[in-house]
C-alpha cells in the first residue's frame, strides 16, 4: 500500500513556509507515496500543485495562531481567536478528523502557528496516524511561546527543524530535548529563471527584501538604511521591497501613527523623505525573477534569523545577504555576505556602498552563495530526508 499523507499549508504559496512545502512534494518522485495538500488560503500553489498531478484544496478556515512578543497583545489576539476563529473551525476541524481516521497514515503541519489543531486532532485519533509539523520560526522567549512549544513536543510524534536553531530554540522553551530531525528547506536550481525586466533595466544598485511585513522581520528598518544613504547623498540605490506591506498591530512612533491610519510601509517611506528610493511591488506569487534581477538581499531582522526562506532564495540567485543574527551556516561574513549582531543603520550603509563599488568581490560572494545553497538545500535529497520520516513514524523505513 501507498503511503498517505496529508499536508496542511496556511499560507497557498504567498510565504516561505508553503513553498518550502512545494519543493520537498515536487522532488519526492516516488511511486509508493499519495499525497494531498490542504491550503488555508488561495493563491498560486494550487495551480502548481495541480501540474504535479497533486490534490489540493482550500480551507479558509483552517485555525493557526502563534505567540507574539508582547504579554498585551498575547492576551488579546488568543481571546479573539478562541472567541471567533475557533469556534467558526469547527466544521473544518471536524472534517479534518474523518480525513485522518479514514484517509491518511502522516498528518503533517508545515507551520507552528497550527499546534492548536494538532493537539485537538491528536485526543482524537487513533496512535497508528502519526502527527508531524515543521518548525519554521524564531517565537519570541515568552510565557505563550512556551506554551507553545510545550504543547507542540507533548502532540507531536516528530518535529521538523528547519536549522539547527529551531531546534536549540525548542529545547531553550521547553527545557527539553525535542523530538526530531534538521532538515534544511530545498532551494531548486535557479540557472534557467529571467530577470524582470522592468527592474533589471533600473540603473540604481538594487537592494531586495521578499517578505511580508512583520514587527520582528524589520521591514521598516530598510527605510532607515535609506534614509541613511540618503544622508551621505548617495542617489544610485533603489530598494525592491516585495510583499504585504501593510502596518499592523501596536506600534511605537511614526509607525504606530501610520498604521492607526490604516497606513503602510510606502507611508512611513514618505513621511522620512525616501520613497523616491523604494519600489514596492505588493505581494507576487514568484520571487525569483524579482531576486535575478537584484544585487543584493538586505534582511534587517528584529531576531537572530538569518536563514529564512527569503535568505535562501535569495543565495541560489547568485545574490550576497547582509542579515541581523549570529548563525554562519548560510550567511558566512566575508564568505556569502555579512552579519550584524544587532541592527545598526550605518554598519549596513557601510556594507552596501562597499559592495556597489567592489563588483568583484558581489561577483565572489554571490558564487559562493549560490555554491552554498546547492550543497545544503538540495532538493533530491532533503525530500528523501523527510520522506524517511514519514515512512519510519509509520513503521515502513
Amino acid at each position: 500500500m501507498k503511503l498517505r499523507v496529508l499536508c496542511l499549508d496556511i499560507e497557498g504559496g504567498y510565504g516561505g513556509s508553503s513553498r518550502s512545502l512545494f519543493e520537498s512534494v515536487r522532488h519526492f518522485g516516488d511511486a509508493d507515496l499519495q499525497i494531498e495538500v490542504w491550503c488555508r488560503r488561495d493563491g498560486p500553489i494550487q495551480a502548481r500543485y495541480k501540474e504535479l498531478g497533486v490534490k489540493c484544496s482550500v480551507h479558509p478556515e483552517m485555525p493557526h495562531i502563534s505567540s507574539l512578543p508582547r504579554l498585551s497583545r498575547n492576551f488579546y489576539v488568543f481571546s479573539k481567536f478562541f472567541a471567533f476563529t475557533w469556534r467558526r473551525s469547527l466544521g473544518f476541524r471536524r472534517e479534518l478528523q474523518r480525513a485522518a481516521m479514514d484517509d491518511f497514515d502522516v498528518i503533517h503541519f508545515n507551520h507552528e502557528g497550527l499546534f492548536l489543531l494538532a493537539r485537538w486532532l491528536r485526543r482524537r485519533l487513533r496512535k497508528s496516524v502519526s502527527l508531524t509539523m515543521h518548525i519554521r520560526t524564531h517565537l519570541p522567549s515568552t510565557l505563550f511561546s512556551r506554551w507553545q512549544y510545550r504543547s507542540i513536543t507533548q502532540t507531536l510524534d516528530e518535529c521538523i527543524f528547519i536549522t539547527e536553531n529551531e531546534r536549540g530554540k525548542t529545547l531553550e522553551l521547553t527545557g527539553k530535548q525535542p523530538r526530531g530531525e534538521v532538515i534544511y528547506n530545498i532551494v531548486s536550481p535557479l540557472d534557467r529563471v529571467e530577470a524582470d525586466h522592468q527592474l533589471a533595466g533600473l540603473p540604481e544598485f538594487k537592494l531586495v527584501s521578499c517578505s511580508n511585513y512583520a514587527w520582528l522581520r524589520g521591514n521598516d528598518q530598510l527605510v532607515e538604511i535609506a534614509v541613511e544613504l540618503n544622508r551621505r547623498s548617495k542617489e544610485n540605490f533603489k530598494f525592491v521591497v516585495a510583499g504585504q506591506m501593510k502596518l499592523t498591530g501596536s506600534l511605537p512612533g511614526r509607525l504606530g501613527e501610520i498604521a492607526k491610519s490604516g497606513g503602510s510601509l510606502v507611508d512611513y517611506a514618505k513621511k522620512l523623505g525616501v520613497s523616491h528610493m523604494f519600489r514596492f511591488l505588493g505581494p507576487i506569487p514568484d520571487p525569483s525573477p524579482i531576486l535575478e534581477a537584484c544585487d543584493v538581499l538586505v534582511r534587517p531582522s528584529r531576531s537572530n534569523d538569518p536563514w529564512g526562506r527569503e535568505v535562501l532564495e535569495a543565495m541560489g540567485h547568485g545574490l550576497p545577504v547582509l542579515a541581523v543574527g549570529a548563525c554562519d551556516t548560510f550567511v558566512e561574513p566575508g564568505v556569502t555576505g555579512n552579519l550584524y549582531a544587532e541592527f545598526d543603520a550605518v554598519a549596513f550603509a557601510d556594507d552596501i556602498i562597499e559592495l556597489s563599488e567592489n563588483p568583484d568581490a558581489l561577483a565572489s560572494m554571490g558564487q559562493a552563495s549560490r555554491d552554498r545553497i546547492a550543497t545544503l538545500c538540495n532538493g533530491p535529497e532533503r525530500s528523501s530526508d523527510l520522506l524517511k520520516v514519514w515512512r519510519r513514524l509509520s513503521g515502513r523505513a
